[in-house]
């Protein structure tokens, strides 16, 4: 980036230019190579892994949408943090969720986080739920190089609709793929056995203590089949990162809540090991 100081109150002269309300469009102008879509890998020498993390899930509830994460991150067969914390706030009104190689999922989350406060700023109001989805779609597809090379990220993005009055779901895929969700889903190693607990126990309008039990019990179904999704660790007091966004904007559910709930679960799989039973028609 030419820097230009004279009259520009120290600046550089691109910042007093014509205003653009994304920062990564400014970004891909004035310096491209600080985007991650165009950061040169090194060749490999052998074998290689990087810490990947799983499961999450999202389910929309009467007040709004959950997003729900396990803490455990894997390198191979290695755990290589059982903390790790996978649930972000992207703006006010929407959450994001990541599975994939961690280290660059964090870095797409922050420059997503800084796209959604610049157009804001730039704008003067919020982007639409479907407009944040939408920007998020360019990112992901803007790390398909990476992808390819074995370092994908997949993101879950979930969000109040102000003008709708409602929690909606998206999914993506490593090539920036879209899906408006329904209801529920789950995405990372353990996805599979999640979304098959949602399956059973998801219903329509639960209040925030039944999702909050929901999101544990399928949290719980993916990490007793997948051994890169870590359940509930009642030695280390670790518990699934859980966050709401309702009409009134994102919130973390306290951990002391969540601890409670996941002991009654645990509790409760010493006399049905498979979790609840849907009844049967």
């Amino acid at each position: 980036m030419t820097i230009d100081r004279r009259g520009q109150g120290g600046l550089p002269a691109a910042f007093m230019a014509s205003e653009t309300s994304s920062f990564l469009d400014f970004l891909s102008a004035q310096a491209p190579d600080l985007l991650p879509a165009n950061r040169r890998l090194p060749a490999l020498q052998g074998p290689f892994e990087a810490p990947h993390g799983t499961t999450i899930v999202a389910v929309e509830y009467a007040d709004g949408v959950l997003l729900a994460g396990d803490r455990r991150v894997t390198m191979g067969n290695v755990i290589a943090n059982r903390e790790y914390e996978k649930v972000f706030p992207a703006d006010e009104h929407s959450a994001i969720g990541i599975a994939g190689t961690a280290g660059l999922a964090v870095e797409l989350v922050r420059l997503f986080q800084l796209e959604l406060e610049h157009y804001e700023k730039i704008e003067g109001t919020a982007l639409s739920l479907d407009g944040k989805a939408n920007r998020l779609t360019t990112m992901v597809r803007g790390s398909l190089a990476m992808a390819m090379q074995g370092l994908a990220v997949v993101p879950l993005f979930a969000g109040y609709d102000l003008d709708k009055g409602v929690g909606r779901i998206y999914s993506y895929d490593v090539t920036g793929g879209r899906t408006k969700e329904s209801g529920f889903t789950s995405i990372g190693s353990g996805s599979v056995f999640a979304r098959g607990s949602l399956k059973k126990l998801y219903r329509d309008g639960m209040s925030q203590r039944e999702v909050v039990t929901v999101a544990v019990q399928a949290l719980y179904d993916a990490a007793d089949d997948d051994s890169a999704t870590g359940g509930p660790d009642l030695t280390r007091r670790l518990f699934p990162l859980i966050a709401l966004v309702t009409e009134e904007g994102y919130q973390r559910v306290p951990d002391s809540e969540v601890a409670e709930i996941a002991q009654s679960v645990v509790d409760q799989r010493f006399q049905i090991p498979n979790g609840p039973q849907a009844p049967l028609l």
